[in-house]
């Protein structure tokens, strides 16, 4: 190895590190402010990018589909226990009207622009809001009922959430992968790297979501609110913090930036239905550095978690997953012995 080729290496590494801090800071964005270990991370950076790619054919993506059902699914249970706690039709009906239109509304929007050939950009946001949908209805389906539940409990419900997308996106999307044409088509030459239009795409839109998430969690009142939530739940329900409202902003989030990941990523690798399983793990290991609590250490993590992959990847490509998900376990020894163990139910 020479100094180009460790330069090319690094610049690899650095891209493909700068996706998985996202995805690290979603899973600890989520576990912080629900104490869920959202496994399910990754299928949200697949649906992203699977949806940009059907849109760019002109059909109309899986995801609008699901994204009804979902939608359908998420009211009727909104409906019945409104109705049932709180014994108020006209309420009931617009809680249920308030989760079911926004995806609706999305849903029809989508199946009329997916055949008009839009500008990428525009695909891309459609993209984006149809996923992002997603986080809501997943979270009131799947978790918020159980949202006093152990640790363990949740862990079990996002494995059967991963492998309910992951079914789900193989009969939508089919075994066939795709990969995107790049957002930006062009190139630097920078001694003996060079430096693609979408590698600055991925850095700068990395950078200014995580400068526009600092600023969110330190001005905006719902920030704090889910700094609040984070810091103390029982405390935040006294002080008149919904941990429902929470959640649910919590899982847009995360949906949101898992969709951002999977537009950005797209372009670089061909994406299957079950990608984003292993791309989430490498966010989820950056978040596992991080303790599960800090943002700054999922950045770091991640950033190298993928200087770690390639560099392994040019010594041993058969085994740069292995080398990666290896990285966990000296982490969890040295966070086992460092810190105090408590029962998790306390």
């Amino acid at each position: 190895m020479d100094f180009s080729i460790a330069s090319i290496l690094a610049l690899d590494g650095l891209t493909n590190g700068a996706v998985y801090a996202l995805l690290g800071l979603a899973t600890v964005l989520v576990f912080t402010v629900t104490r869920v270990i959202f496994i399910p991370q990754g299928e949200f950076v697949a649906y992203g990018a699977l949806t940009l790619a059907m849109l760019q054919t002109g059909k109309t993506p899986g995801t609008v589909w699901l994204l009804l059902i979902l939608a359908v699914v998420a009211s009727l249970m909104e409906l019945l226990e409104r109705w049932r706690h709180h014994g108020q039709p006209l309420r009931a009906l617009r809680s249920a009207a308030k989760t079911l239109v926004p995806p609706v509304v999305i849903a029809l929007v989508s199946i009329w622009a997916a055949p008009q050939q839009f500008p990428m950009w525009a695909q891309a946001a459609l993209s984006l809001a149809i996923v992002t949908s997603f986080g809501p209805l997943v979270y009131r389906v799947a978790y918020q009922s159980l949202e006093s539940a152990t640790p363990l409990v949740l862990l079990i419900v996002s494995v059967g959430v991963h492998f309910a997308m992951t079914g789900l996106g193989l009969l939508f999307f089919g075994a066939e992968g795709f990969r995107n044409p790049p957002f930006w088509d062009y190139r630097l030459e920078l001694g003996p790297v060079a430096l693609s239009g979408q590698t600055i795409v991925i850095a700068l839109c990395s950078l200014a979501l995580i400068v526009m998430l600092r600023l969110y969690f330190e001005s905006s009142l719902r920030g704090k609110a889910l700094r609040a939530t984070a810091v103390n739940r029982t405390g935040a329900r006294l002080m008149g913090i919904s941990t429902h409202a929470s959640g649910q902003l919590t899982f847009t989030m995360a949906a949101f930036i898992g969709a951002l990941s999977g537009l950005l990523i797209g372009p670089t690798t061909t994406v299957f239905y079950d990608s984003g399983f292993l791309i989430g793990l490498k966010g989820f290991v950056a978040a596992v550095v991080a303790g599960l609590s800090s943002y700054p250490g999922a950045l770091l993590g991640a950033l190298f978690v993928g200087l770690v992959e390639s560099f392994g990847s040019f010594w041993a490509s058969a085994f740069k997953e292995v080398i990666v998900f290896t990285l966990i376990l000296p982490v969890l020894l040295v966070r086992s012995l460092g810190s105090s163990h408590s029962d998790e139910d306390h």
